[in-house]
């Protein structure tokens, strides 16, 4: 069920489609959050938390969750779990975990991070296969692979269920772990109609979020087996996440799982909606299956620092992720006139 303030509190304001997690909480959200019960989780004692984490770790079909005020967070605490210090992860190389988290595997975990070729959501799993390492021969061991569902700096894009099953092949045929990042997920879910229960077979941890793309203000849950919760308990304590009367922010996160995924599928009309409009300037990146628009302006005369520096003096807000390479991001406080906006500005600007 859709909250009735979706979209609607744009207002005369920029229209900021940097990223989907600069959304606002709506009235219902605030009013959840108000009058949540609340307790010490870091004693186990707040209610709305430990509901969260059963209702986030049976939608994935897992044992339990554990929430996180990140999901930076939420990743690096699920790396540890199935990686030990010294051995080695793989990834992509345009991966979230190896990008934005700030070497936190290596700093944090002791974690030794090799990738492939970055592909967004087309990966290869003969190709992964053909880089894991095996124990002895004096190489780094490989524990796990990591993928990322939906793809961030690979423009949203949608890892097809068939890949991630050939990739569990690969994994158990090794012995390894693996882990998704979840960020977008519930972007995954809508986009291609893949149950939750069936990305969560797959895995043997995940990290979700809550404050990308669901609206909520904070938050991300680390799901896998109880064990390894029981683990990630422990690991959330000794990285500063203990948190207590968080209720408050668990509630954001239960309001916004009941009202704010299948809307999501409105924020992918208007990421294609900016897509049609931008294309005809030779600026899409690729194809566009979620709420991401990735622009590639190398045989565009301006840079990706121009582009947004023209647009922001128009009140559109949009994320330089290199010298040529920006991104539109739709989401909940992006309404339809806003969407209108956005395109008139950005094909006046890339006309020009």
């Amino acid at each position: 069920m859709a909250d009735p303030a979706d979209g609607v509190r744009a207002g005369d304001g920029p229209v900021d489609l940097r990223s989907d997690t600069v959304t606002r909480p709506t009235a219902g959200m605030r009013e959840a959050m108000a009058t949540a019960e609340v307790g010490d989780d870091v004693y186990g004692e707040d209610p709305t938390v430990t509901a969260l984490e059963a209702e986030v770790a049976a939608l994935f079909g897992h044992e339990a969750a554990l929430f996180a005020p990140t999901g930076s967070m939420a990743n690096q605490i699920a790396l540890q779990l199935v990686v030990p210090a010294g051995d080695e992860l793989l990834c992509d190389a345009d991966a979230h975990i190896v990008t934005y988290e700030i070497g936190a595997a290596a700093a944090y975990g002791g974690i030794s991070s090799r990738t492939w070729p970055a592909v967004g959501a087309e990966v290869d799993p003969d190709a992964v296969a053909g880089m894991v390492r095996p124990d002895g021969y004096f190489a780094v061991p490989t524990r796990a692979i990591a993928v990322e569902q939906t793809h961030n700096r690979g423009g949203g894009g949608v890892i097809p269920l068939a890949t991630l099953r050939e990739l569990r092949r690969v994994a158990d045929d090794n012995g390894l772990a693996l882990h998704c990042d979840g960020a977008r997920i519930w972007h995954a879910h809508v986009a291609d109609g893949v149950p939750l229960i069936e990305y969560g077979r797959l895995f043997d941890t995940l990290s979700v979020c809550l404050s990308k793309g669901l609206g909520a203000p904070v938050g991300s849950l680390v799901v896998g087996s109880a064990e390894k919760i029981a683990r990630a308990r422990f690991l959330r304590k000794r990285m500063g996440g203990g948190m207590r009367q968080v209720g408050v922010l668990a509630a954001a996160g239960r309001y916004a799982l009941a009202h704010h995924v299948e809307r999501l599928a409105a924020d992918h009309a208007k990421a294609a909606r900016l897509a049609e409009a931008v294309a005809p300037y030779g600026v899409l990146a690729g194809p566009v299956r979620t709420n991401i628009v990735p622009l590639d302006l190398t045989k565009h005369p301006l840079d990706a620092k121009a582009l947004a520096a023209a647009a922001r003096a128009e009140g559109v807000l949009v994320s330089v992720l290199g010298p040529r390479t920006a991104r539109l991001v739709t989401h909940l406080d992006v309404d339809d006139a806003a969407i209108d906006r956005a395109a008139k500005t950005l094909t006046h600007i890339l006309r020009a």
